[in-house]
C-alpha cells in the first residue's frame, strides 16, 4: 500500500499542488506584462488570455520528479525537458520559425536516444519486421518523437482539450507501467497527470490561461517518451506473452485523437496543394465548434471519443499487430469524418 502511495499519490499530489499554486501567479504576471495569446481568424477565444500555463506545468513536473523519482534513471529525460521548456518559452515570446523549433526538438530527442538510451529497436512483427538496423532505429525514433510531440501540440486548439486528452493518456500509461513494474515511468506518468489536472482547473472553458507552446511541447515530449518505452516493452502481464508485442498498437490507441487528427489534416493539406505545416481550421475540434457545440461540449465529446477508442482497442488486442492497427485506423478516421460530412450536408442544404 505504501509503495502505491509513493509511486502514484505522492508524485501526483505534489505536481498538482505546485502547478495549482503557480498558475495564479503566472496569470497575474502575464496580465501586468501584457503577455496574451494573439487573436486571429483561427482562434476561438474571446478576450486577453495569458499563454504561459506551460511554465506552471513545468514547475510542478520538475519539482515533483526531483522529490520522488530516481534521478539517475531519468536525469537525461529531465535534460531534454529543460531544452524543450526553453524552446517553448522562446516560441511563446518570439514566435520561432518551424525549422528552429524542430531543430530544438531534435536536439532534445538526441539526448534521450543517446544518453538515456531510449529508442525503438524492433517493429514487433509489423510488416513481418522484428529487429531493425541501428540507423533505421535512430531515424524511426526521431520520427515518432516528432510526430507525437507535434500531434499533441496541434490539438491544443480549444479550452481543456489538450490538457484533458493528455490526462487520459498519461493515466493509462501510468497504469500500464505499474503493471510492468516500470516504476520510474509510472512516476513520470502520474506526475504529468497531477500537473495537468491542476492546469485544467484554470483551462477548462472558460479558460483563464493557455498552456502555450511551452506546455504543449513539454507534454508532447513526455508522451513521446512514454510511448517509445511502451512500444519497446508492451504490456507485461504474466502468462499473456501476446501483449508484449502489442506496444505499438496500444500507443496508437491511447493517442488516437491527436495522431489521427494530425494525419488526416496533413493529408488534406497535401492533397489540396498546401504546405503540410500551413495552419487552417480543418481539425476535428474546429468542426465540432462549427457545428455549434461550443468549447465545453466539443471538449467532452473528444474526451469520450478518446476513451471509447481505448475501450474498443481492448477487443482488438488479440488480432495480429498489422490487422489491429489497420482496423483501428479505419474506425477512427471514419468516425472523425462524421462532423465534416454533417457540415458539408448543412452547407449544401443552406442550413
Amino acid at each position: 500500500m505504501f509503495d502505491l502511495l509513493f509511486n502514484i499519490a505522492f508524485p501526483l499530489v505534489t505536481s498538482f499542488i505546485l502547478t495549482f499554486l503557480a498558475i495564479p501567479k503566472i496569470i497575474h504576471f502575464s496580465r501586468k506584462s501584457r503577455l496574451f495569446a494573439s487573436v486571429g481568424k483561427r482562434n476561438s477565444h474571446i478576450g486577453e488570455i495569458p499563454i504561459f500555463g506551460g511554465i506552471a506545468i513545468f514547475a510542478g513536473l520538475l519539482f515533483s520528479l526531483i522529490l520522488w523519482a530516481e534521478l539517475e534513471s531519468i536525469q537525461f529525460i529531465l535534460v531534454s525537458l529543460i531544452i524543450v521548456f526553453f524552446i517553448g518559452v522562446l516560441d511563446d515570446l518570439l514566435s520561432l520559425s518551424p525549422m528552429r523549433k524542430l531543430a530544438g526538438q531534435i536536439s532534445s530527442i538526441l539526448v534521450i536516444m543517446f544518453l538515456a538510451e531510449l529508442k525503438i529497436d524492433s517493429f514487433h512483427g509489423l510488416f513481418g519486421i522484428t529487429i531493425i538496423p541501428e540507423w533505421v532505429s535512430i531515424l524511426f525514433t526521431v520520427f515518432v518523437f516528432v510526430v507525437v510531440t507535434n500531434a499533441y501540440n496541434l490539438i491544443d486548439g480549444i479550452d481543456g482539450l489538450a490538457g484533458g486528452v493528455g490526462t487520459i493518456a498519461a493515466t493509462f500509461f501510468g497504469v500500464v507501467f505499474l503493471l510492468n513494474h516500470d516504476i520510474q515511468m509510472a512516476i513520470l506518468s502520474f506526475t504529468l497527470v497531477g500537473s495537468l489536472l491542476a492546469f485544467l482547473k484554470y483551462n477548462f472553458n472558460p479558460a483563464s490561461i493557455f498552456m502555450g507552446d511551452t506546455g504543449s511541447l513539454l507534454i508532447g515530449l513526455i508522451l513521446s517518451v512514454l510511448s517509445i518505452r511502451l512500444i519497446n516493452t508492451g504490456v507485461n502481464i504474466p502468462h499473456e506473452k501476446l501483449y508484449i508485442n502489442k506496444g505499438p498498437f496500444i500507443v496508437i490507441a491511447t493517442l488516437a485523437v491527436p495522431l489521427y487528427d494530425t494525419f488526416r489534416v496533413f493529408c488534406i493539406r497535401i492533397l489540396s496543394g498546401y504546405h503540410p505545416l500551413r495552419p487552417d481550421r480543418n481539425h476535428i475540434h474546429h468542426a465540432l465548434l462549427d457545428l455549434g457545440f461550443g468549447h465545453k461540449k466539443a471538449t467532452l465529446i473528444l474526451y469520450v471519443f478518446s476513451l471509447f477508442i481505448m475501450f474498443l482497442s481492448y477487443f482488438m488486442i488479440n488480432m495480429s499487430l498489422g490487422l489491429s492497427i489497420f482496423l483501428l485506423s479505419i474506425i477512427v478516421l471514419g468516425l472523425m469524418a462524421i462532423p465534416f460530412v454533417i457540415l458539408q450536408i448543412k452547407k449544401k442544404s443552406g442550413a
